[in-house]
């Protein structure tokens, strides 16, 4: 490469690395007022989290819960501001990703890439909501079955819940089943990309069952409710997935032929 070819590739070089330090902080911007924002509502959106908690509860108005630091309550609103803001800002930080990238795009490519945009959120937000109305109450309801009631050679066997302990299990299962529905965006995107085909999918199914429970059972406590009910959505969505990319593959097949048409006419 000569002098001339070094200084002529300086400009766009520059100019990328300003439009991509404009997108980073414009997401980070975004990420900054949202966590502001659910820093402040941070007791109505904790009340909110503990509904699945107090549905499973025998008596919801004996619920209570606890913090056994000075700081705990605080640093627990500092993790549910962030948990907030991160979700909140996706829009803004996936149109920035966006942006960045669809000038060195066709415009087929964009039009592929965009869905895939939109669906992830709308994925993420299934699976929390999976979370937050069925498998959450049914956890809490196994787990507080475990309580004993004293009496008649019998200790007492409460359960009182930690404010961090509680957010921290609801957030675990909250980012494993959001992140296990980006399962058909994976695989789909893979199929687009020539690295994954139906026919493979369906020849690996009996180790996606196997790789499925494995996933459960470390992303999830050690509870079987909770593992069932990530694993179960888990094969149901790798077989969309399979459905999906058998879809990219036809549409491929058919541009090809038109192509082929072209070419012989």
């Amino acid at each position: 490469m000569t002098q001339e070819d070094i200084e002529s590739s300086k400009a766009p070089l520059i100019e990328h690395l300003i439009e991509l330090r404009q997108r980073l902080m414009w997401s980070i911007g975004a990420i900054l007022v949202m966590f502001v924002i659910c820093f402040y509502f941070a007791t109505d959106i904790y009340n909110i989290l503990t509904v699945p908690y107090l549905r499973a509860a025998p008596d919801p108005d004996a619920v209570k819960m606890i913090f056994t630091a000075p700081q705990e309550w605080f640093f627990t609103q500092l993790k549910l501001a962030l948990f907030g803001a991160l979700f909140l800002a996706f829009p803004v930080v996936a149109s920035q990703i966006y942006m960045f990238v669809a000038p060195g795009l066709y415009r087929e490519e964009r039009g592929a890439f965009l869905p895939f945009l939109v669906a992830t959120p709308i994925l993420f937000l299934i699976g929390a909501c999976l979370v937050y109305f069925l498998v959450m109450p049914m956890a809490m309801s196994f787990f507080l079955s475990m309580e004993q009631s004293g009496g008649a050679g019998q200790v007492a066997i409460e359960h009182l819940a930690k404010v961090s302990e509680y957010l921290g299990l609801i957030m675990i299962l909250i980012f494993a089943f959001g992140l296990v529905f980006q399962l058909p965006v994976v695989l789909t995107l893979l199929g687009r990309a020539g690295l994954a085909t139906s026919d493979g999918l369906k020849s690996k199914r009996k180790y996606a069952i196997v790789a499925a429970f494995a996933a459960a059972a470390i992303l999830t406590p050690p509870d079987p409710i909770s593992q069932i009910g990530l694993a179960l959505p888990t094969l149901l969505l790798y077989e969309v997935s399979i459905i999906s990319v058998r879809l990219v593959e036809k549409k491929r097949a058919e541009r090809e032929a038109e192509k082929e048409a072209e070419e012989a006419s």
